[in-house]
């Protein structure tokens, strides 16, 4: 993949400030593209990925978590981090069966892309499972999660993007993404 750098900024020096669990956080001293300084924040996280998984009768199955950042509960596909050296696919695979229960027959990727690109690296992985089956002794979910499934329509999504229920970008993409895939 051909990566433009127009507008480059060179990093002179870096500032490691925080390093957590899951993130980290640096400031980058830069020389922009006209010889002046400027600082950037940046948070770095190990990527993610995020699974839409379609039933046989073309719903949606979907979870319903509490997000601290947000003071608020949101639905959402299935998602988690990347953890070192585990490829995409296999991330995708193992947060299906821990969030939902699920194994699936087939596992296809549909896009990556960055999430917040003026201040983190974090890239999201995007795949959609189809020929789902219940895992009798499936993984446990993570101790501090807690999670209820869903099985919706895209209409009803639709309704839960408009009223709020649905609230972050890689559940709103993959609504309009479910919603092509039926066209189909």
């Amino acid at each position: 993949m051909l990566f433009l750098k127009k507008f480059e900024e060179k990093t002179i020096g870096t500032e490691h400030i925080f390093k957590g669990k899951v993130i980290s956080l640096q400031v980058d001293e830069v020389v922009l593209p006209n010889g002046n300084h400027s600082k950037r924040e940046i948070v770095k996280h190990p990527g993610a990925v995020a699974i839409i998984p379609i039933t046989d009768h073309g719903t949606m199955i979907l979870v319903e978590q509490y997000r601290k950042a947000l003071e608020r509960s949101i639905i959402e596909i299935p998602a988690g981090k990347l953890e070192q050296g585990e490829k995409p696919e296999m991330t995708a695979l193992r947060e299906l069966e821990e969030e939902t229960g699920l194994g699936c027959k087939e596992l296809t990727h549909i896009t990556s892309f960055s999430t917040s690109p003026g201040f983190a690296d974090e890239i999201i992985h995007i795949y959609s499972a189809t020929g789902l089956y219940k895992i009798e002794e499936s993984a446990p979910a993570d101790d501090d999660e807690f999670v209820e499934m869903i099985d919706i329509s895209v209409e009803e999504a639709e309704e839960m993007m408009a009223d709020g229920r649905i609230y972050d970008a890689k559940t709103a993409f993959a609504v309009l993404w479910m919603k092509q895939y039926l066209k189909k």
